[in-house]
């Protein structure tokens, strides 16, 4: 079966600015700045080196790779390229199932933030699982609803949630300012405090700042709706990369200025930074418009993902791995109705099945480990594939990398070394973890179950599409 008919009705409804907005939102979030903020001044340094060790890696990959294979299906698609169909359909299985866990951790912190619309901190604390859960499902259903409608309804969701990412970003700017001007700095920041250590507490943390930075690929998964992809995504990274990398650390220098480490938490900390500030400075009516910024950021960036990893079993099913239905477009919307039905529907499931013996912190930590994993899974024949591929005659349309392969292998090594190290740091979990050997086997068990599920599924498909082929 081809995928050339199916592909063929994707309408391209991504332009430069669309896809630069559709970078910010998928590769950065102030979730991840708290989560720094929490770890002390030192995560400053440790954000420059995430990015020198995995961005600017990942970047160049994801810009050569995309150039030169355009296709519908991103990482999926190279992968497959480069080392056959398993290694395909098993990169893009682990990247798709990384983001259901994801997402609902990103829900989880949206609901955590809009705790704090009345201004006050105490409800933080009294919120229950059921409370969590119920917000998560809502905000996903409205994600879910513009994504059914097609890209074109779609983007404008992944826009305002770059645009409020920003607003919220210039916000906590604005207030870290006037704190420092009226009262100093919360946390002192010089050369003493900068200088990360090596405990393994922060060793853990290194590992998720490694995650942080990933994003950029995200877009490449939607090729066949990008007009003219191959000039479009590196223009498009170009500027969405220094927005990133502003996101990250000005947010982040911005929590430390606004409230002390101790009383930042990676739940909590972004909308308790915010209260504090605002409340220090008399401004509380500003508390609730940081709450609505907040979650439109995170639902904005909920759609995003939420689309673009659809197109991964979509193009599983084109190749016939996944029941015919992944690879039936809507006749209307053009879009894989069935990938975003059933992502979904997952995504629910593990946003309860999460808060199973254990507290919504404990639930939020398990997510943010689980997916550290599962998506940096998929990082390492992503980088071997540039490897491989690079080695290849240019093709028409191919951006030039300053330093031609050597830069691309060079980068790649940097990149897998650094995947590889962050997956081993994700299975040691926090030091406040109530149950920690509970903790590490649910991220182990859920890891390989999902894998071997990918297995089966992609034997299982093979066997049926002979199956056709033989009585065709």
């Amino acid at each position: 079966m081809s995928s050339k008919p199916e592909i063929a009705h994707l309408a391209r409804a991504l332009g430069v600015r669309d896809v630069a907005l559709f970078m910010v939102t998928a590769g950065c979030s102030l979730q991840w700045a708290a989560s720094a903020a929490a770890a002390g001044p030192s995560s400053l340094v440790v954000w420059v080196c995430g990015g020198l060790m995995m961005f600017l890696p990942l970047s160049v990959c994801v810009v050569f790779l995309s150039s030169r294979y355009p296709d519908e299906g991103g990482l999926y698609i190279w992968s497959k390229r480069a080392f056959g169909p398993f290694a395909g359909f098993m990169a893009g299985w682990a990247y798709w199932t990384s983001n259901l866990p994801f997402l609902p951790s990103m829900l989880y912190f949206a609901a955590g933030s809009s705790l704090y619309w009345s201004g006050g901190h105490g409800a933080a604390g009294r919120a229950s699982p059921g409370y969590f859960i119920g917000f998560s499902v809502v905000a996903l259903g409205i994600a879910v609803a513009l994504n059914l409608r097609g890209l074109t309804v779609a983007k404008w969701l992944n826009n305002a949630g770059a645009v409020a990412r920003w607003v919220l970003t210039i916000l906590l700017v604005v207030l870290a300012f006037f704190i420092w001007w009226r009262f100093g700095s919360a946390t002192p920041i010089n050369r003493h405090t900068i200088v990360p250590s090596f405990h393994l507490t922060d060793l853990i943390f290194w590992g998720t700042i490694a995650f942080a930075w990933t994003g950029p690929e995200a877009a490449s998964f939607m090729g066949g709706e990008i007009r003219d992809p191959q000039r479009t995504v590196p223009r498009a990274l170009v500027i969405a990369a220094p927005m990133i990398v502003t996101v990250y650390l000005v947010g982040t220098a911005s929590l430390l200025i606004a409230a002390p480490p101790e009383r930042t938490t990676a739940l909590y900390g972004l909308m308790e930074a915010i209260r504090s500030a605002a409340l220090r400075l008399d401004i509380s009516w500003l508390i609730p418009v940081a709450v609505v910024i907040m979650i439109l950021e995170i639902v904005g960036s909920v759609g995003v993902w939420l689309g673009a990893v659809a197109r991964i079993p979509f193009v599983a099913g084109i190749d016939r791995y996944l029941p015919r239905s992944f690879a039936k477009l809507h006749p209307r919307f053009g879009v894989p109705t069935t990938a975003i039905w059933t992502q979904a529907l997952i995504i629910a499931l593990i946003a309860i099945m999460g808060q199973a013996g254990t507290s919504v912190r404990g639930a939020y930590s398990v997510l943010v480990e689980m997916m550290v994993i599962g998506t940096m899974l998929p990082f390492v024949p992503l980088f071997a594939s540039a490897i491989k591929l690079s080695a290849g005659a240019p093709v028409p349309g191919e951006a030039r990398i300053p330093g031609g392969r050597l830069t691309v292998v060079t980068l790649a090594l940097i990149g897998l070394t650094t995947t590889v190290g962050a997956m081993v740091l994700a299975f040691v979990p926090p030091a406040d973890e109530v149950n920690p050997a509970l903790a590490a086997f649910k991220i182990a068990a859920m890891t390989t179950v999902l894998l071997l599920a990918g297995a089966a599924i992609y034997f299982a498909g093979r066997a049926r599409a002979r199956r056709l082929d033989h009585h065709s």
